[in-house]
This record gives structure tokens, sequence and C-alpha cells, in this order.
């Protein structure tokens, strides 16, 4: 086995510079050292960055997942960051909120460079963390569950020839969690703020089409895990069934969760006797697909 010892000096180095420490319960992180591509500021907003929480008390396994919360790509809702880490921590899982940037100052491919570097990231400090780089995966709500699942269609193995040793590894992630996600730019079924603030005001077809995730399915997008309800007036439910079909006719493996009844933006739904139960058939498909052990 090939050992760089470059490579790893060199993330060392920067886990150092972004004040990663191993005693800490939590920590945040920046994702690149300097500025990120296309940076437009140095502020916070022009910074992308994950916060890191582990699970305490012996329960941790070697899964990690990267946590996209909603918020219309101008904005990220808290509901859909914090507590979604705090019930991924009480199943044994790492999990990694990321603060993505966000429109109407930033625009694609901004928000896809920052979720692909997030999952390489991830893999990257996989060793140092003690998780295995195979078991990364995806959970996003609304537009963060677009950000998600265009983590699930537009990823790559990595730049073997990079000098930053993050950018060799692969984006794809292993698992994807779709939760009322907004999936396609078509005007038909696409939430319009999303749209706006994600493409800008007059994007070139081209770019929906590009952008509209259902149609972007391969047989090397992961499994996808998808809850929505059938009357969400804010993302309407054909987002998720389009993808699903999508994933049918791939051959990649999918679960869609329909409930009849449901506000958009529910999050855990810990007060919903019916909707809260989303989070125990997703620990379920998790261990099914050999992702939790």
């Amino acid at each position: 086995m090939n050992i760089n010892l470059t490579a790893i000096a060199a993330l060392g180095a920067l886990f150092m510079i972004t004040g990663i420490g191993k005693s800490s319960a939590q920590e945040t992180v920046r994702l690149w050292e300097g500025d990120a591509p296309g940076a437009l500021g140095k502020e916070a907003i022009d910074t992308p960055t994950l916060t890191i929480t582990q699970p305490k008390g012996g329960k941790a396994n070697v899964a990690s997942v990267i946590v996209c919360p909603g918020g219309g790509y101008g904005w990220l809702a808290e509901h859909e960051g914090k507590p979604i880490a705090e019930w991924l921590n009480s199943v044994g899982v790492t999990s990694f909120v990321l603060k993505y940037r966000l429109g109407p100052k930033y625009h694609h491919p901004c928000m896809q460079q920052d979720v692909n570097r997030a999952i390489r990231y991830v893999r990257a400090r996989s060793i140092e963390m003690k998780l295995d780089p195979k078991r990364i995966g995806i959970i996003g709500f609304s537009a963060g569950g677009h950000l998600a699942s265009t983590a699930a269609t537009h990823f790559d193995s990595g730049n073997k020839e990079d000098k930053d040793p993050i950018e060799r590894e692969s984006s794809r992630p292993d698992a994807a969690i779709l939760i009322y996600p907004v999936i396609t730019m078509s005007d038909e079924f696409t939430h319009q703020g999303s749209k706006h603030n994600l493409l800008g005001e007059r994007p070139e077809q081209s770019l929906v089409e590009l952008m509209s995730n259902e149609k972007q399915v391969t047989k090397q997008t992961p499994p996808t895990f998808l809850v929505h309800t059938l009357d969400d007036s804010v993302v309407p439910c054909e987002n998720a069934i389009e993808f699903t079909r999508a994933c049918r006719k791939a051959g990649v493996p999918v679960e869609l969760h329909l409930f009849e009844h449901g506000p958009h933006g529910f999050g855990l739904a810990k007060n919903d006797t019916v909707l809260g139960t989303w989070t125990g058939m997703c620990e379920n498909w998790l261990k099914r697909r050999g992702f939790l052990k």
C-alpha cells in the first residue's frame, strides 16, 4: 500500500488552520483554507462551512451524514440544521451541517461547489475521524433537498493530480435522503423562489435542464430515500415522485414515503404522530442498506 505522507501532512495543516480539535464535541470548519471558488467577499455569507457533531457516550459508528438545511436558496432554516444533526447523533451517526452560499448574491455553480467540496472534505478526513469513506450520506430539506439531489446526480471521482488532497477525493455520496425536496427547475412543478435564487432571473433553458435533477439520474446515483406530503402547497410532491420514477428507470434503489397530509417544512415533525414516523422509517432504511450497523 502506498502512503502519500505529503498529502497527509497537507491535510493535517489544513485541519489545524481551520480550527479542528480532537477534544471538541462540536466544531465548525471552513471548506476551503482560503476563499471559496467564485467568492464575492470575505464575510460569513461568503464562507461555506461545516459544523461537525459526533455522537456521545460511545454510540458512534462509522457512518456520517452531511445535512443541507432548506430555505429557498436564500436563507438556512435552523430547524433543518442542528435538530437534524442531533437526531443523527442519537442513532450513532456523525453529522456535518453545511452552511452553503446563498442567492441572490450567489448562483449556480457556487452551491454545487460547496456541497461537492463538503463530501470530499468528509471523505478526506474519514480515517482521522474513524469514519467509513464508503458510508458518507447526505440529507436535504426543501431547497436543501435540491442541493442534496444535486450531490447525488452531479459528482465526480476527484482529480488525482490536484495539489489539494481534498480535491483528489470523490464527491459522490453513498446514500441520499431527500425530505420534501425541490427537484425540478421546470416551471410546472418547481419552487420559483428556489429557482430564482439558484439560477438567476432569466436562466438559459440548458441550465434549467441541467439542474432539473430528475433528468440527471443515472445508474451511479446513490440509493435514495424520499419523504413528501400529497398536499404540500409550497413544493409539489411531483418533485419527489419524478425523482423516484427516474431512480426506478435507472435501476437505483429507492424508497418513497408519501403522507396524505402535512405542511411544507415540517422538519422532524416531533409533535405529529404521523409525520414524525419518517425518522424511524429512515433509520430502518439505512440499516437495511447496511449504512448503519
